[in-house]
């Protein structure tokens, strides 16, 4: 076994494209040496913005020796009827280089196949990754990828080198002009001289050498560490933000880092505002003391040893101040005037060219709170629609123009200053949460229901327009926005599901009758996917989340409550039997109309029988009296079991389907029995 090294060298690979090409390549190279039967051990991977790295501690000499069965066309097309082999079956063997004689008949599930087996020995695992890894490196399915020059190949970013070794030899290759070769090179700056790696054993030891942390693990720490010095050594508190820290681990090869400051004058800004700055802007990380208050302290990860510490300080305190005072600038202009001044400017903004502009868009969200708050009983309706027509205001304001990641919050601070009550403001904030998967529900009722009329508005028009997410595809992050619909309406009483919500947003966008009950089956699925994912995702088993899911629901709540009930009645060791009941009421009643049940009409003992215990049972689980339902279960049975269903007489058979569709409806109220396994 020996040690195997891949290094692709290039220009700065923008940070966030970093993780996921080093992900991709790692899976291909694994694709590899698996296919070709070659044994390998512990992998490592590497990155910097310049380099992508696959370590891998052992790959053994040589290849499994191994057979290979290869299928050929059918028997019927590649024999005559004499047994003579035709065209088909010379040209198969020839194509695998075998005599004619090689080839058998094998019995497969779609019928009777040529095939032939072939005994491969094992080849020098060098030479397949000389052929294998150009093949993997012009194929690689990276996002956002260029050409450059005259060549063919595609990557992140100009490709400068290849370092290709196994054990103490290098693997030769060319692929588009480049040499793979035993050459890396050390940082741009600090150490741009040329590195021969002997061995990949030695590689991260060479690079250190070279002003470059190769592992960005190692990186990480590196920064990580360094931020808890500053803190201690300054007794101030850095901004958590593991986000940024991973961004940061990916612009730098040998991060060193310096403490900075800025004028007190800019602390009269809004707090995330400066954040926002230093953060998206510069890729700094912010401070506050002890008691939360932002500090006029940043720091810097710079890509340099520390002897230029002061360069740098000077170069980051320069360019960060002329960010502040734009940012100083738009926050000073736009507390000119009211932010309801604002609202009209939103007429000439396009929010999408078949749906009108943001103000369209304003008044469809301020005619889905009014339905919402009527729904819900929220007394304070004039606020709560002042309120949503203010929540796009912000929007066309100079800060969030610069800032977009600001919407809401900027919103919140103008409207405080226009005079708009806490209530308000807070409500233009919260509308916009959660942002994202475990993030903060709206605390208010206001910032509630302009949260879910917004969400339910965007989903719909996307949907109307036909932009539906499609496989990772999710341009408009409905999925996200989906779940934060779910997630509100998970905590709250409110009697409003998913596809009420959906009609009534398809109805602020005139859609024809047909086309709203088409678009709003297919919102129901979309919503029914979140869901049973979600839902999943906390451990919940597919037969019971899909029998939820398969009926009509009262809210989310609800939802919830059906799963966990059926999950009781599954535990229970006479489900079995109540379950296979089910299922025979279920079965019979596949393509009948729901009736109503005529008493009188119900002649035999075992279907008045089956009658009473309906009443019982039922009145039993609309107080949530789950385990009653086995009592039906006998009169189920007795009933099948006596009585003849699809009587000659009319009357009597659609009777008997009633009381039977009776009892479908209890079981419904919980789920569909039918898609649940024993």
């Amino acid at each position: 076994m020996k040690p195997f090294l891949l290094e692709i060298g290039s220009e700065e690979i923008p940070a966030r494209f970093v993780p996921r090409g080093l992900q991709i390549l790692r899976e291909e190279i694994v694709k590899l040496l698996e296919n070709s039967s070659i044994q390998y051990g512990n992998i490592s991977e590497f990155a910097t913005p310049r380099r992508l790295v696959i370590y891998i501690e052992g790959i053994s000499d040589k290849q499994k020796d191994r057979t290979v069965e290869t299928m050929g066309p059918p028997k019927r097309v590649g024999f005559d009827d004499q047994g003579a082999p035709t065209k088909a079956a010379i040209g198969f063997a020839k194509s695998l280089n075998v005599d004619i004689d090689k080839l058998k008949i094998v019995q497969t599930s779609r019928g009777e196949y040529i095939a032939v087996t072939i005994e491969e020995k094992g080849r020098a695992v060098k030479d397949v990754l000389s052929e294998g890894l150009p093949q993997i490196l012009s194929s690689l399915q990276l996002p956002k990828t260029m050409r450059w020059g005259s060549g063919s190949l595609r990557f992140f970013r100009p490709i400068r080198w290849i370092l290709a070794k196994f054990g103490d030899e290098s693997i030769p290759f060319d692929i588009d002009g480049i040499n793979s070769s035993d050459i890396t090179y050390g940082h741009r700056f600090l150490s741009p001289e040329a590195i021969t790696v002997k061995n990949p054993s030695e590689y991260l030891a060479l690079l250190s050498k070279g002003r470059v942390i190769a592992d960005h693990a190692e990186r990480k720490k590196i920064i990580s560490e360094g931020l808890k010095k500053i803190e201690s050594e300054k007794n101030i508190k850095v901004h958590q933000d593991a986000e940024l820290l991973d961004l940061v681990t990916f612009l730098v090869e040998y991060p060193t880092l310096v403490l900075g400051g800025f004028e007190d004058k800019y602390l009269e800004l809004p707090k995330e505002l400066l954040i926002t700055v230093m953060r998206t802007h510069q890729k700094y990380f912010s401070t506050e003391d002890r008691d939360g208050n932002i500090l006029p302290h940043y720091i810097v990860v710079s890509n340099t040893k520390p002897e230029n510490n002061d360069t740098v300080r000077k170069g980051a305190e320069r360019v960060l101040r002329a960010r502040f005072e734009d940012a100083r600038f738009y926050f000073a202009e736009d507390r000119e005037k009211p932010l309801w001044d604002y609202i009209d400017k939103l007429r000439n903004v396009t929010f999408q060219e078949k749906l009108g502009t943001l103000y369209d868009k304003l008044e469809r969200i301020k005619s889905l709170c009014s339905f919402i708050a009527d729904k819900v009983c929220f007394q304070q309706k004039g606020k709560l629609l002042r309120a949503a027509m203010l929540s796009k205001a912000d929007l066309v304001t100079g800060v969030v123009s610069e800032f977009p990641e600001l919407q809401g919050y900027m919103g919140k601070i103008y409207a405080l200053s226009s005079g708009e009550d806490e209530e308000t403001a807070t409500a233009i904030y919260e509308h916009y949460l959660p942002k994202s998967a475990g993030d903060a529900l709206p605390a208010g009722e206001m910032g509630t229901i302009i949260s879910l009329a917004d969400k339910i508005d965007n989903i719909a028009s996307f949907f109307y327009l036909g932009l539906i997410p499609s496989g990772s595809e999710d341009p408009f992050a409905l999925r996200r926005q989906a779940a934060g619909i779910i997630n509100i309406l998970q905590g709250k009483d409110y009697p409003l599901t998913p596809d009420i919500l959906a009609d009534k947003a398809l109805e602020g966008l005139s859609v024809s009758p047909a086309e709203k009950t088409t678009l709003s089956g297919k919102i129901m699925q979309f919503f029914n996917q979140r869901l049973e994912g979600m839902l999943l995702s906390q451990g919940y088993s597919y037969d019971v989340v899909n029998a939820a899911l398969a009926v009509k629901m009262l809210n989310i709540k609800d939802l919830k409550y059906r799963i966990d009930a059926l999950l009781d009645l599954k535990k229970n060791p006479a489900f079995p039997a109540l379950l296979m009941a089910a299922k025979r009421v279920y079965n019979i009643l596949a393509k009948v109309q729901p009736g109503i049940v005529n008493e009188p009409l119900l002649n035999e003992p075992a279907e008045k029988e089956l009658y009473t215990a309906v009443a019982e049972v039922k009145a039993k689980v609309q107080d949530k009296n789950i385990i009653a339902l086995f009592d039906i279960e006998k009169p189920i049975n007795t009933f099948f079991d006596s009585v003849l269903v699809m009587d000659k007489d009319e009357k009597t058979k659609n009777n008997r389907l009633a009381l039977l569709y009776s009892i479908k409806n209890i079981f419904d109220s919980l789920g569909d029995f039918s898609k649940i396994m024993e």
